[in-house]
């Protein structure tokens, strides 16, 4: 597969994953119960709302991090001849810095 097509799935599970993140009720509130909080008892109760919003949550972290691992293998390596590296160091002169000159003081004896 492209990785561009990789980079492009991450980031749509990256915003779901935020969207998902931000709805969950936590201890205090949160964006579910603005959201229609009222809606969500009468479909199938608060608990399990938040069952799904947990499980939903953990599969997109799962998915994500698969899909970070797996756009490794996606990026165009070039192939082995085109590694360069082997070369750059030619024409660079290696010399060492000279040492300092020691002087004696005869004048201190």
């Amino acid at each position: 597969m492209n990785y561009n097509l990789f980079l492009g799935i991450i980031l749509l599970v990256a915003v779901i994953l935020i969207l998902i993140v931000m709805v969950q009720n936590p201890k205090g509130g949160g964006l579910s119960s603005s959201f229609g909080g009222g809606g969500a008892q009468s479909l199938g109760g608060v608990q399990n709302t938040n069952n799904f919003l947990d499980r939903t949550t953990w599969t997109l972290a799962i998915a994500m991090f698969a899909l970070i691992l797996l756009s490794n293998f996606a990026i165009d390596r070039g192939g082995e001849n085109d590694f360069q590296l082997d070369n750059t160091l030619e024409g660079i002169e290696t010399t060492a810095p000279a040492a300092p000159e020691t002087t004696t003081n005869d004048s201190l004896k």
